[in-house]
């Protein structure tokens, strides 16, 4: 087997199994997108209202994808992917968008989903080129990203004491 073939079942294999994958485009940060393995590409979808944002994917450009495992959270294997945005309601479309259905957790509208995604959001495969990037010496951790839903505050003094309580009842 050839070092390109083993490649392509890392890429493969690892991608399929990974319930989250870190993608971007060029000049846009990476960011864990949820996905599903489909014909040889993963497939994502969001830039909708309550949807993931999809940082740089656009028709046509490069994204690197990073893939972690599963069970451990460190990386497996960096890929260079091919961006190809799914037309709306196209055979291609609606194939990706029946395997995306069935990941989609806590959807707000249930089966209408589907609908919504046509009308407002964008479905996108990342191709794999083939080309695997060695993973880097030492740790690519980032500051997060602001949002609101944060907080940098210590915990409460008597949080200790309540636990420890709490254990001593059972």
């Amino acid at each position: 087997m050839t070092s390109e073939l083993l490649d392509q079942a890392l890429v493969e294999e690892a991608t399929k199994k990974s319930g989250l994958i870190w993608a971007g485009g060029p000049g846009a940060a990476a960011r864990p997108l949820w996905h599903v393995w489909h014909e040889g590409a993963a497939c994502v979808i969001g830039d909708g209202p309550g949807e993931q944002p999809l940082p740089g994917l656009a028709d046509g450009v490069t994204a690197e994808v990073t893939v972690r495992s599963k069970d451990k959270g460190g990386r497996l294997v960096s890929w260079t992917a091919r961006v190809v945005e799914l037309p709306p309601g196209s055979e291609a479309w609606q194939a990706a968008v029946a395997d995306l259905k069935g990941k989609r957790l806590n959807a707000p509208d249930g089966e209408a989903m589907t609908d919504r995604w046509a009308r407002e959001c964008r479905v996108v495969r990342l191709e794999p080129t083939g080309a695997t990037a060695p993973l880097p010496d030492g740790s690519l951790a980032q500051a997060p990203l602001p949002s609101p839903a944060t907080t940098r505050e210590p915990a409460p003094a008597a949080l200790g004491r309540l636990l420890l309580k709490r254990r001593k009842r059972r």
